[in-house]
């Protein structure tokens, strides 16, 4: 009980313990009042059934046994007097009169005693008296008639005390249903203000838990955004609704904190795959120059070194990483300007990329390794000309890039081979992976990257992305 008062009253034990106390308190004491009613009930009926079980103790034949003893006693032939009869009808007289409570039962019970005392009186009368003739004259006068008063009045008492009995019965009766209707009435009502109480409680308890339990799964969801905790008159509630709240915060923080972190990091990877692209075409290129010098073609090296510098002007970009889909053709148009002075007799290139995604967003030199790997590895392996395609088209909301080649292709395990090296990052051509990683790095699972070719036909790599005008910029800073 000491731990009951202890508790604090708005807590859920404390709750659950004072809605068990309103119900049990209550339930106490309508349980008394139900016991004391039976109690009261039983003992006003068993003091007048009583009354009647001693009255019935009475000697039905008193009259004719004390008419009969003083009837031998006066005429000689016997010295006993009723003196134990008058004596018993006294006492039964005396216990009646104290334990009845109805006047007219008591003013019987009263006169018996009267007359035990009258009956004496004539008896002692009778003894002094000489003669048959007088002693017989007192006992038809007065023994007679006292004796069948005593019966009389006996039978008065209990006549009473029956009509009392009854009468008795009948309120009680009408008390009892009064009494149960009360109890149940006051029932109804404990059981209303309980069950009022027992709502009240349970909303108080599981209202804030449900609004808690809402609030973690917005939380699961992704919904990190600050919001008041919860109102609960529990201070344990309370508290753990601010704890998940100042959680929610400090995960929404490191969460941005990650997010930061990761962007610097794509940028600063993507940075250094285009440094090493960089080089790579450089040195092809500058390789080709000195060749052609070499062969004395110096006219076709001024072009060469034209077309360089032209592409390297459009390539810087302002320093940027992320261009639009025109910068991008025009790095291939210029790559591809310088390789044709090379592969003049091999090559030819055609570059169908629709106006409709020339605001697109795309890693810088994404499609230049693509080409490179269609001349190095498709054109130059194939005898004749080749024609390399380079196409781009806008569907439902989706960019579709192709770079196709008619040059020499790949058998099927080839093909397979390579398809297995680009899922598993490993070492396939660095023109291949360093596109698909760079596409990755910005789209994610939102782009695709496939290869399809066929010997002696040719080879194609589609390439699928969100169509996108902002923000790449700002998530590679």
């Amino acid at each position: 009980m000491k731990k009951w008062f202890s508790l604090e009253q708005n807590s859920i034990a404390g709750k659950l313990y004072g809605l068990i106390l309103n119900i049990f308190v209550p339930m106490v004491l309508l349980a008394g009042v139900i016991l004391f009613l039976l109690i009261n009930y039983n003992v006003r009926n068993s003091s007048v059934t009583g009354n009647i079980t001693t009255a019935s103790r009475f000697n039905q034949n008193f009259k004719s046994d004390v008419d009969l003893k003083m009837y031998y006693y006066v005429i000689g032939s016997s010295q006993e007097l009723p003196t134990e009869d008058i004596e018993a009808a006294r006492t039964l007289a005396q216990t009646l009169l104290s334990n009845s409570t109805d006047p007219d039962s008591r003013r019987a019970a009263g006169s018996v005693l009267g007359l035990c005392d009258s009956l004496t009186a004539s008896i002692d009368r009778i003894q002094s008296t000489e003669g048959y003739d007088k002693r017989i004259e007192q006992l038809e006068t007065n023994i007679y008639v006292i004796t069948e008063l005593i019966e009389e009045y006996m039978y008065t008492y209990l006549y009473h005390e029956a009509g009392q009995l009854a009468a008795l019965q009948q309120r009680l009766n009408r008390m009892l249903v009064v009494e149960i209707l009360a109890v149940l009435a006051c029932l109804a009502g404990v059981v209303v203000l309980a069950v009022r109480r027992a709502i009240r409680t349970s909303r108080s308890i599981t209202d804030p838990i449900d609004a808690i339990f809402r609030r973690v799964g917005e939380i699961g969801q992704g919904d990190l955004s600050q919001k008041p905790p919860v109102q609960a008159d529990d201070p344990k509630l309370s508290v753990l609704s601010r704890g998940i709240e100042e959680m929610a915060v400090r995960l929404n923080r490191q969460i941005e904190l990650n997010r930061q972190e990761q962007i610097r990091l794509r940028g600063i990877e993507l940075s250094l795959i285009q440094a090493q692209i960089n080089p790579h075409f450089l040195y092809n290129t500058l390789d080709a120059i000195v060749w052609l010098i070499e062969t004395e073609k110096n006219e076709q090296a001024e072009e060469m070194v034209t077309s360089l510098s032209t592409y390297f002007r459009s390539f810087l970009s302002n320093g940027q990483d992320i261009v639009t889909m025109n910068q991008e053709q025009q790095h291939i148009r210029s790559y591809l300007e310088i390789q044709q002075v090379r592969y003049k007799d091999i090559l030819d290139y055609d570059i169908q990329i629709d106006s409709a995604i020339g605001q697109c967003l795309i890693p810088k030199m994404t499609l230049q390794p693509l080409v490179e790997n269609a001349i190095y590895h498709g054109i130059k392996p194939k005898r004749g000309k080749g024609l390399i395609s380079v196409t781009g088209v806008l569907a439902e909301g989706r960019v579709t890039i192709r770079v196709s080649d008619t040059g020499a292709g790949m058998e099927p395990p080839e093909l397979e081979k390579l398809r297995y090296q680009l899922e598993n990052d490993e070492a396939a051509g660095f023109g291949l992976v360093s596109s698909y990683k760079r596409l990755q790095l910005m789209y994610g699972a939102a782009c695709s990257f496939t290869i399809d070719s066929r010997s002696g036909e040719g080879t194609a790599i589609t390439i699928q992305i969100p169509f996108r005008t902002e923000g790449l910029h700002e998530e590679i800073r």
